[in-house]
């Protein structure tokens, strides 16, 4: 009988030995700046999703996400079956789901990549606005949840989507830095992409807070919907949702919709 990942607890094992005595490692996500290394692994009852922590830094992120998986439940986020401790450290077993990451940062090459005709984002961006505006409304609906519980989102952007070509279906992962907030930033800058970021996000002792998470869903749209310039003639939206998104997006906090709740309900009028 084959080792249960979603039961097991506590060993004294490389986690590399334990997925393979539990299944067939169909894919190795190893070169993670996050200091995590992934697998999909086949077992019996279909496939998981298995994340371990190899670095101090890996360690306090899947703790983060440990807490928001036991504050929320929704059907956006894929669930945290499990959680154990191997020889490296911190494990966590997720349901797997189908879909493919909008940007993949260890196989795409950054603009380029994203362009590629053949890559998920560039795919995603083709597909009929209703379907972008479909994916959007789920991830939005999951941060106002968020927000509502007491978290604050931290490296968020395309990276953080699966999307489910055959079935148009949105997920979103890879969570781990979301916290706690309102919250004082303590170092230079936070984790992201700062095609997503706002500017006190590079600002060590600022506030970041629902505010700063309007920015960034903002910028989510602005991406998905074009190519990150609201201006350009790229952008697939209407002037609404740009009279929205250039207030959610502004560098002055003070003139962003005040919450999470409050942009997504003016997105949802002008949408």
């Amino acid at each position: 009988m084959s080792l249960d990942l979603t039961s097991i607890r506590n060993v004294d094992t490389p986690i590399e030995a334990i997925v393979r005595e539990a299944g067939e490692i169909v894919r190795a996500y190893r070169e993670q700046d996050s200091g995590c290394v992934s697998y999909v692994v086949e077992v019996d009852e279909g496939r998981l999703f298995v994340k371990a922590a190899l670095t101090d830094a890996a360690r306090a992120s899947l703790l983060r996400a440990e807490a928001l998986h036991g504050a929320i439940r929704s059907p956006t986020l894929p669930r945290l079956l499990n959680t154990f401790a191997a020889t490296e450290g911190p494990v966590h077993v997720y349901e797997w789901v189908p879909g493919e990451i909008l940007y993949d940062y260890v196989t795409m090459d950054g603009e380029r990549g994203r362009a590629d005709p053949a890559s998920a984002h560039a795919r995603f961006r083709k597909l009929p606005v209703d379907r972008i505006l479909d994916a959007l409304a789920t991830i939005y609906d999951l941060h106002v949840q968020i927000a509502e519980a007491g978290f604050v989102a931290v490296d968020f952007y395309d990276g953080c989507i699966l999307y489910d070509f055959d079935e148009h279906r949105a997920w979103v992962c890879d969570l781990d830095e979301y916290r706690p907030g309102p919250f004082a930033l303590d170092a230079p800058r936070l984790p992201g992409s700062r095609r997503f970021m706002a500017p006190e996000e590079f600002v060590r002792g600022s506030v970041i807070d629902q505010r700063t998470n309007v920015f960034t869903l903002g910028r989510t749209a602005a991406v998905l919907l074009g190519d990150g310039d609201l201006e350009s003639s790229a952008w697939r939206g209407t002037d609404r949702m740009r009279d929205v998104l250039r207030r959610a997006t502004s560098r002055d906090r003070d003139s962003r919709y005040e919450s999470v709740a409050a942009f997504v309900r003016a997105w949802r009028k002008a949408a």
